[in-house]
């Protein structure tokens, strides 16, 4: 699978019947191997937070939904339950906040914020191999393109000189693909990059939302009515 997005990603223009593709890539040297190591890196942790990263692991929308009514009626057991079975994020910061529901704001706020931080940044730990690809993928191109020049140098240095230009060319052409294998693999591991890091901070804020809007209905001392605050003052 990451021999295809290697091979199949490089551009295919028309250089003639004796060109080969696969045959070029293979012939790339130690370069194109660390290059396909990367690319396979790329498929497995793209798909690992495809699977992983999704709403449904962060913040359910239907989960505060169902919690309420059991919090106001007091059935701990049943929604302690009812959160051990939801595997979420807001599940867990949920559970935490019913375990040590008769502590006081101040706690529960600071406390459910540190879990639901810490849960982020382990999505964000797990995508951050792909920042590593983005960044080596190109690098590890040009480094075997530069051996691959230097080779093909050393070859004509070392032959027929610049009599047969086919064999400077074809030397070239092969140190080449290993900036095209190397660009080939960064481009998409930096775009998917991008994009798990704009979906896990738009996970974190609806998460951010759902928790300080309980926190502050369940926990935030509720103001006086005007109507108490008569009563008070009469006596």
């Amino acid at each position: 699978m990451g021999a295809a997005l290697l091979v199949g990603g490089l551009p295919c223009l028309a250089f003639g019947t004796e060109f080969n593709l696969v045959e070029q890539v293979a012939e790339g040297g130690a370069a194109v191997l660390v290059t396909l190591g990367l690319s396979i890196l790329f498929l497995a942790v793209t798909l690992e937070r495809l699977l992983h990263l999704r709403t449904r692991a962060v913040v359910p929308g239907d989960l505060v939904a169902r919690v309420q009514p059991l919090w106001t009626a007091h059935q701990f057991a049943e929604l302690e339950k009812l959160l051990a079975d939801d595997d979420s994020t807001l599940a867990r910061v949920i559970a935490w906040m019913v375990a040590h529901r008769h502590q006081p704001y101040a706690v529960i706020s600071s406390a459910a914020a540190d879990i639901a931080s810490m849960e982020l940044r382990q999505h964000q730990q797990k995508a951050y191999a792909l920042a590593i690809v983005a960044t080596v993928a190109p690098i590890v191109g040009l480094l075997g393109t530069v051996l691959g020049m230097i080779d093909a140098f050393h070859v004509i240095a070392y032959s027929e000189g610049m009599g047969n230009p086919a064999l400077l060319a074809g030397g070239i052409s092969k140190a080449l693909v290993n900036t095209a294998a190397g660009l080939t693999v960064a481009l998409p591991a930096l775009g998917m990059h991008h994009f798990f890091k704009h979906r896990l901070a738009t996970l974190g804020l609806a998460l951010e939302r759902q928790v300080n809007a309980l926190i502050n209905q369940r926990f935030l001392p509720q103001p006086e009515t005007p109507a108490l605050r008569v009563v008070q003052h009469a006596h």
